[in-house]
């Protein structure tokens, strides 16, 4: 298996984006017990917006003071943050892609 494109060991397949997005829309679809997604979205709008803006300050702080794995780490987050708050809004991908 290839290692990472900037030198660090891949840690198996790569989920994408779309990848990320389809397994949150399932979650959200079978709401299983004790997942983080569903209780992120039984709390709302307002709660999960909150939680974006506390990624978004990670992100930053990351990029300025940690590694490039950290800052990584914390846009994961992010990402999956934002796509909780979209699934909430009953927005998809396509939606955003629509923008770019």
């Amino acid at each position: 298996m290839p290692g990472h494109p900037r030198g660090r060991p891949s840690l198996g397949p790569v989920k994408t984006f779309d990848d990320l997005f389809a397994e949150l829309s399932a979650k959200a679809a079978s709401r299983p017990e004790g997942s983080r997604t569903v209780a992120e979205l039984d709390a709302g709008v307002h709660a999960i917006g909150k939680k974006v803006v506390e990624e978004a300050a990670e992100v930053w702080m990351a990029a300025e003071h940690e590694s490039d794995e950290r800052t990584a780490e914390e846009v994961s987050q992010l990402l999956y943050h934002l796509q909780v708050l979209l699934l909430a809004r009953g927005l998809t991908l396509e939606d955003v892609y629509a923008h770019l």
